[in-house]
């Protein structure tokens, strides 16, 4: 792709109704994009189906969730869950007898990781033990999702599944270096990636976000099939990032995070879904603008594209309700007025001839530097030290409205997709956020 390719007209809606099946192919957890997706299936009456990944033991081993477990998950979900475990990657797993890349990793230094070196032909054949586990899960998983599905149902799978991070103490300790170092602190993430701990965990990126992806689509062809035969129809969305456009001056302009080193695996996805739209099937990778999770808070200074959701609210929903969301993020501040000061940060963050540099579609994702870790990390230590409370933030109010949006966008897009990879701007997100608030 030579650039985004944004959704630019808000989606036919109702295309779902009770007997249609919605499969959440990911557990549900916190706060996340998922939870927008199944707020519509359950709105549309749908049947919901759900999955686990398991829990590890102490000893590394999985197992499923025990009655309590699953209860609580079921619950949580709104649904039935299919209580086999689909951990997904392959740190944790090893041929009988030998150590696991977990903890081949727990060998390595903080002072020497750089220069450590893998077993890569033993990595190899870990890696193809957890592939082959997760695969024959996937299966056991579709036969018992095949006799739960009626004939002739439209059939959503969401995928869900992201991450891939080993729990290594070593890694941690780079990670805020990485992420979250300034000054001194600062780690080089392409430094990281051309050592052999970068690489194993692009490996495992590899498989968490993008590869289980195909294991899905592969694995429900026996489904994807009978609804098809019947009448019926399946299709498959997932979740990417690869930078939104956000209101920056007068215009909707392309940026992205960096360094986002989980941006190889994701447009490892765009591609298995590339590759499935030309067999015909009706996958699709929704790019979507950062929000802060449970999983996002490592990556400090992710969340500064939220801000601009205020002004697209203003230029796409013009009112009293964009007005209201202005006013809640003014009373999240110490000083109300200081939204100004927040928003002239944010200007002069994207203004900044560092960031300018850092606008390069083709080169994504880029490495990190000095330069924009000092910028980002800054910018983002200035904002949240103008709150009241560092755990009632305004990007935790916009990641709300965000979640809203995208959940409606992907559940009605995905009914009849326009393409394989597809970008939900801010635009797009302010506009939807105006039809569901009037």
């Amino acid at each position: 792709m030579n650039g985004p390719i944004p959704l630019t007209q808000l989606p036919q809606p109702h295309q779902f109704r009770a007997g249609d099946v919605f499969v959440l192919f990911g557990e549900l957890f916190g706060r996340g994009y998922a939870n927008g997706l199944v707020a519509e299936a359950r709105q549309a009456g749908m049947t919901i189906i759900g999955v686990t990944v398991g829990r590890r033991e102490a000893d590394g081993s999985l197992r499923p969730l025990t009655g309590e477990e699953l209860a609580a998950a079921e619950a949580n979900l709104g649904g039935r869950i299919i209580n086999v475990p689909l951990m997904a990657g392959f740190d944790m797993d090893a041929p009988a007898g030998t150590p696991t890349p977990t903890e081949l990793l727990g060998a390595l230094s903080i002072k020497t990781w750089t220069e450590d070196k893998l077993d890569w032909d033993h990595i190899a054949r870990c890696r193809e033990v957890g592939v082959n586990r997760f695969k024959a899960s996937v299966a056991q998983v579709m036969a018992t999702l095949d006799g739960l599905i009626p004939d002739g149902a439209k059939v959503f799978f969401a995928h869900t599944m992201a991450g891939g991070i080993p729990k290594a103490k070593v890694f941690l300790a780079i990670a805020n270096r990485v992420y979250k170092g300034r000054g001194d602190r600062h780690q080089s993430s392409q430094e990281l990636l051309d050592s052999d701990l970068g690489k194993l965990i692009l490996q495992n990126f590899d498989e968490v976000s993008a590869n289980t992806f195909g294991h899905l689509i592969d694995g429900s062809a026996a489904i994807r099939e009978r609804m098809e035969r019947t009448g019926g129809q399946v299709c498959y969305s997932a979740y990417g990032y690869h930078g939104t456009r956000v209101l920056i001056g007068d215009e909707y302009r392309w940026q992205t995070y960096s360094n986002y080193t989980q941006g190889y695996a994701k447009m490892r996805l765009e591609r298995i879904a590339q590759d499935a739209w030309a067999r015909g099937i009706r996958a699709t990778v929704y790019n979507c603008p950062e929000i802060r999770t449970n999983s996002s808070d490592i990556f400090v200074g992710v969340e500064l594209p939220l801000f601009s959701l205020l002004r697209a609210l203003r230029r796409e929903a013009p009112g009293a309700w964009t007005e209201s969301q202005w006013d809640a993020c003014r009373e999240l501040l110490t000083d109300p007025a200081s939204i100004e000061t927040v928003m002239q940060t944010i200007a002069d963050f994207y203004a900044s001839d560092v960031m300018q540099a850092y606008g390069n579609f083709a080169a994504w994702p880029m490495p990190n530097s000095q330069g924009l870790a000092d910028l980002m990390i800054g910018a983002s230590d200035t904002i949240t030290g103008l709150h009241k409370d560092r755990c009632a933030l305004i990007t935790d109010l916009l990641s709300t409205r965000v979640i809203e949006a995208t959940g409606p966008l992907m559940f009605n897009a995905s009914a009849a997709p326009s393409g394989p990879v597809l970008w939900l701007d801010h635009d797009i997100i302010a506009q939807q956020l105006r039809v569901l608030n009037g």
